[in-house]
């Protein structure tokens, strides 16, 4: 894993909007990882990217979309559309970027990591030693393909 890499594995989408459709744009995914046993909801704009309940995706959370790993400005992340070098999110069909709001230790250490991607929210629930990457209040994108 790259140094700008903070979490990777896939995973298994096992229910759509699990308490129901709240928004007609966006679905909730609960889907449970194959490697790390992490669980995660996500919430993503359904118009763009389309996720089925038993499909797998990869999922990426990453600190840059740079390639070497070096920190970006975290605001002129879609390459393709202003021309500049290639980056990470040219080899992902969905990302997003935002901020880690909330992070609460559990016993038996487990943590949960709570984000938000401009309102859409990220909860990933797991084993704090695959998660030790991710601190409170950064900034950071997620990657699904």
């Amino acid at each position: 894993m790259s140094s700008s890499l903070l979490f990777e594995d896939i995973f298994e989408v096992t229910e759509l909007n699990p308490d129901g459709k709240k928004f007609e744009t966006v679905n909730r995914l609960a889907a449970t990882g194959t490697t790390y046993e992490c669980d995660l909801l996500l919430d993503i704009n359904c118009q763009i990217y389309s996720v089925k309940a038993g499909e797998k995706r990869t999922v990426v959370l990453a600190s840059t979309l740079n390639l070497d790993g070096t920190p970006d400005d975290h605001f002129s992340y879609n390459s393709s559309a202003n021309g500049t070098e290639p980056s990470l999110a040219d080899a992902y069909d969905y990302v997003m970027h935002g901020r880690v709001f909330e992070m609460e230790y559990k016993k038996d250490g487990m943590i949960v990591i709570a984000a938000s991607f401009g309102g859409l929210l990220m909860r990933l629930t797991g084993d704090q030693r695959h998660l030790s990457s991710i601190l409170p209040d950064m900034r950071l994108y997620i990657l699904l393909k």
